[in-house]
């Protein structure tokens, strides 16, 4: 039986989720594969805020074909400010569903989405909403930890990240190349 390698009508929706490391480092992984093959992508991050990053520099290396957009403040679970807070992921989810929307990008990545939506910051329903109303053949990629049931339910691939062992646990801090 031969092997249909034609890009999905419809795109892709992927998530990586779980508690262990490598689930932006994917999202990075298939941006840089796609731009080999000349194709646009864009990653709004929803957490990381706007400090040095190997990856933003690696991207402009690609001709503009991979964009990375931090739009975080660094929210987390232990907010100060969750009104604030919750209207930083409103505008990160609301540019990065009008720059998908535009029609300009093969491939985007909604990093760390799945914390924003845990704690309410966004409704599940908006993502599922703009899942339903991309453009036609985008693939759509939504990393952190906690993935909601429905979103699980929607994609067409999920991986979970499994912690078995992490350096922090030996107070080993996070290294330059290897986590950011």
């Amino acid at each position: 039986m031969s092997q249909d390698h034609s890009v999905s009508p419809s795109g892709l929706v992927i998530v990586y989720t779980g508690d262990g490391k490598g689930k932006t480092t994917a999202a990075l992984g298939m941006l840089f594969r796609a731009a080999g093959y000349r194709m646009s992508g864009l990653m709004v991050q929803f957490m990381k805020g706007r400090m040095h990053s190997g990856e933003r520099d690696a991207a402009q290396s690609f001709e503009g074909r991979i964009t990375i957009v931090p739009m975080g403040e660094g929210f987390t679970w232990e907010t100060k400010d969750a009104a604030r807070d919750r209207l930083v992921a409103q505008q990160a989810f609301s540019y990065a569903r009008k720059e998908a929307l535009s029609g300009g990008y093969d491939i985007v990545v909604f990093d760390e989405i799945n914390i924003a939506l845990r704690y309410n910051y966004i409704d599940v329903s908006q993502v599922l909403g703009f899942l339903d109303e991309r453009p036609k053949g985008q693939h759509v990629v939504l990393t952190g930890r906690n993935a909601p049931e429905l979103l699980i339910e929607r994609a067409d691939l999920v991986t979970e990240m499994k912690m078995i062992k992490h350096p922090f646990d030996k107070g080993i801090m996070a290294q330059k190349g290897v986590d950011f």
